[in-house]
């Protein structure tokens, strides 16, 4: 299982913003195999963990036309700056041990 980790740092995340994020994140859970995905904003800085079965399944992610124009807004009108971390989960274990999150 591997883990992309997404930082940034907002500019102005207005409704179309919030609209695209829900829209990406459903296509992420539905079409290509994302198993969990979950994201926060406090103040101007956010952060997206979202978990994938291999990276063959995030590179598709990556590519996909609706994604790569959600890439270019986030760049353009969305986001002062962000970072994109990508590492193979090693180990896993939760409390109780048949918790779903």
């Amino acid at each position: 299982m591997f883990v992309v980790i997404f930082r940034a740092k907002a500019r102005d995340l207005d409704a179309e913003y919030s609209a695209m994020a829900a829209q990406m994140r459903q296509l992420a859970l539905t079409q290509f195999g994302c198993l969990d995905f979950t994201a926060v904003t406090e103040g101007d800085q956010e952060i997206a963990l979202s978990y994938w079965p291999d990276e063959a399944s995030i590179r598709a992610w990556k590519q996909h036309t609706d994604h790569l124009i959600a890439q270019k807004l986030g760049r353009e009108r969305w986001y002062a700056s962000y970072s994109v971390e990508i590492a193979e989960v090693t180990r896993r274990y939760r409390h109780p041990a048949d918790a779903q999150t």
